[in-house]
């Protein structure tokens, strides 16, 4: 891992096309070399037919008979729980990766975004009726756009790749976390980088920009990291005496947070 994350630094300090890529690629070849990872084997350690989505394929519609028998209406905050977290988890990878993109406009504030949640509800629905994990956006898009994508024609393209996965998966599990892991790193400079727009002299604004961005790992959750960001923007601006610089929105927000943290 440190062997991929020096690589992978140098690259993309020598601003190398694909640099991540090419990290990922070194690390698992050296992986190979020094007895880490198993060399292929066979045509099989590339190629193999995905597998059936038939075990896990709208099984939720079997749960459905016997949710309201078992739980009453105890599910409803489950179901509450989840979509926060996702709509929070959304809504800050949209806002970094934008960010990082520069589409932000003037006052910070992500253009078309209803079209962009609809996409990632509707995603999120059909990975669950099909029983995969959660089709959602990722901060790991930071790579896409440090390679210079800034049109939906990167995202069709990765789509793309991931239909031709199904049938390279051996060859994807072949790559260790050894060699991923150190991009996640890179991932997180790059998403930094907007850091620089925040005044940090005025501390209204730092402290609750600093809490969010320390949360977040912390808690292992972007929604976490943005529920303390804006309890602590509200509440330093309530008792400050700056209290109409707060929206009614801001207000609302703040006390469905304070009681889902309580609840949580």
């Amino acid at each position: 891992a440190l062997f991929g994350l020096v690589l992978a630094s140098l690259l993309v300090v020598l601003k190398v096309k694909g640099a991540l890529l090419w990290g990922i690629l070194g690390t698992t070849v050296v992986g190979m070399l020094t007895g880490i990872v198993a060399p292929p084997t066979g045509i099989g350690s590339f190629v193999a037919a995905p597998p059936s989505v038939a075990p896990t394929a709208f099984k939720f519609i079997d749960g459905f008979k016997d949710m309201f028998a078992v739980s009453g209406l105890g599910f409803i905050p489950l179901v509450f729980s989840f979509g926060f977290v996702d709509l929070f988890d959304s809504i800050g990878t949209f806002v970094g990766v934008a960010s990082k993109a520069n589409m932000l406009d003037e006052n910070g504030n992500l253009p078309r975004a209803n079209k962009a949640l609809m996409a990632d509800a509707i995603g999120t629905m059909a990975g669950a009726a099909l029983g995969t994990s959660t089709v959602t956006t990722y901060v790991e898009s930071a790579s896409g756009v440090a390679e210079g994508g800034r049109t939906g024609l990167t995202a069709v393209v990765t789509g793309l790749l991931f239909i031709a996965s199904l049938f390279l998966a051996p060859l994807a599990f072949m790559i260790p976390g050894a060699a991923t892991a150190p991009i996640l790193i890179i991932v997180g400079v790059f998403m930094m980088e907007p850091v620089i727009k925040i005044n940090f002299a005025d501390y209204l604004e730092a402290i609750p920009a600093f809490l969010t961005i320390a949360m977040m790992p912390f808690t292992f959750s972007i929604a976490d990291g943005m529920v303390w960001g804006v309890i602590s923007y509200t509440l330093l601006r309530l008792f400050s005496g700056r209290h109409k610089e707060v929206s009614l929105t801001m207000y609302l927000l703040s006390a469905l947070f304070v009681v889902w943290l309580v609840w949580k």
